[in-house]
Parts: C-alpha cells; sequence; structure tokens
C-alpha cells in the first residue's frame, strides 16, 4: 500500500480530486486531498497573511498528525511550489515528488519567477483596489476553458470550488536548501493542451539523484484530475514502479 498526498493548485480546493480519490483508493492506496488554508472547507481563512509557508505548514502537520512516511507528493500547478518546500522541510517522510503540470522552482524562487504570467496577475489585483487577492482566471474558448475544463457541467461543478488566489501565495519564496531533497526522485506529469504565455521549463535530462527523468504527457487541458482521471490515475499508480 502506498500514500498519496494530492495537493491542490491556486484557486481550486480539495475537491478536485473527488473524481482521482476513489480510483487510487480501490487500488489498495491510503490517499488524502485536503484544502489548503484559504480554499475550499477553509476559505473563511483567506487573508492577506496567506502565503506559499502557510500551505507548506498545512502539509507539513498532517504529515505528522496521520504520522505519514513514505508518502508520495502529487502537486497540481501552484502547488509544485508547495511539495518542494515540504520535501525541503521532511525529505524523511517523502517517498516520491509527482509535478502535475506544475511550477519546478530552484531554491529561493517564487511563483513569479518561474512562471512570469503571475506577475501580470498580481499587477492587475494592485490595480484592482485591495492588491492581495486574484479573482480565478476567466474561461476561455475551447479547447482551453477554465483551467483547461470545457464540458458545460464540469466548468460548472469546478466554478462551487475556486476561491480568490492570496498574493502572498505568489511571492514568498521556495525552500529547498536542504541536501536530502536531492535524493528524493521525481516524475512530471505535462497537460498537452495550454494556451499561448504559459510558460513550462524543460525539465533536465537527469534528475537531481542522478536518475533518468521521468516525464509523462497527458493529452488533455490543465485540471487532467476533472478531464481525464482515469489516465492520470494509471500514471500515479505507476510511480515509483
Amino acid at each position: 500500500m502506498s500514500t498519496f498526498l494530492l495537493i491542490h493548485g491556486a484557486w481550486h480546493s480539495g475537491r478536485c480530486w473527488d473524481r482521482v480519490v476513489p480510483l487510487l483508493e480501490s487500488a489498495g492506496h491510503r490517499v488524502y486531498a485536503p484544502s489548503l488554508t484559504g480554499y475550499g472547507d477553509k476559505a473563511h481563512l483567506l487573508s492577506p497573511e496567506v502565503g506559499l509557508d502557510t500551505h507548506v505548514e498545512d502539509i507539513v502537520k498532517l504529515l505528522h498528525k496521520e504520522e505519514l512516511t513514505e508518502a508520495t507528493l502529487v502537486g497540481h500547478s501552484y502547488a509544485g511550489l508547495v511539495i518542494s518546500s515540504v520535501a525541503n522541510d521532511v525529505p524523511e517522510r517523502i517517498a516520491h515528488m509527482v509535478y502535475l503540470d506544475a511550477m519546478v522552482p530552484e531554491h529561493g524562487e517564487a511563483a513569479i519567477d518561474v512562471q512570469p504570467m503571475t506577475r501580470q496577475l498580481i499587477e492587475r489585483a494592485e490595480a484592482s483596489g485591495g492588491g492581495w487577492r486574484i479573482p480565478p482566471l476567466p474561461e476561455m474558448p475551447p479547447p482551453f476553458g477554465l483551467f483547461g475544463v470545457t464540458d458545460p457541467a464540469d466548468v460548472a461543478w469546478l466554478r462551487t470550488m475556486l476561491t480568490d488566489q492570496p498574493v502572498g501565495c505568489l511571492r514568498q519564496p521556495v525552500r529547498l536548501d536542504n541536501p536530502a531533497v536531492d535524493a528524493i526522485p521525481r516524475t512530471h506529469i505535462h497537460c498537452a493542451v495550454k494556451p499561448e504565455g504559459i510558460a513550462r521549463r524543460p525539465v533536465p535530462a537527469l534528475q537531481p539523484n542522478g536518475s533518468p527523468a521521468q516525464v509523462w504527457e497527458l493529452p488533455t487541458g490543465h485540471d487532467c484530475m476533472i478531464t481525464m482521471p482515469d489516465r492520470l490515475s494509471e500514471l500515479l499508480l505507476r510511480v515509483g514502479l
């Protein structure tokens, strides 16, 4: 039995994994899909003080509370930053990191460094008033839709879980200064359908631990856990095999 810790990206909540969790559990694995502070059932905690460090603390606390070890961290989008700093804090509890169409940072980088588009979002938020929260991105014409979701029923469901994104999450730097992190194997899963302006860094041929890079691709948009839960689950079950 493996332990999967699924961490949602910006604007989303843990509910975005609802189609993936039962598939992993039916294969005999333990699965956690929490909502980070400021989202989902924790939306009432949204404030200017919420930042990347808040979300890292959320996951580290969960790992300790549930006494989780050998966990596979799956970080979607913005949560690539979260799993990086979590692994830096508690590498002894992490067996694998999966960057799911995610930001992949270096030590000291923030979201605005990894994904330049976020700087534009922050500037728009500051120009509109309060400046500390960013509304969800607007729906685009197919094939891009709302975070890659185009089915009308799925779009309606996705809208029920979206929350404003705190700017602090995009400005705080990642911590990756623990040498033990380099030993943790990584997998990258890319979603092939993405609009112009979304940057994706090339994955180096070798992982930090010296193993060949493991990169898979899904022929869908950004929220593959909604559009292709079966295919995504199949890939996650292959992690570490």
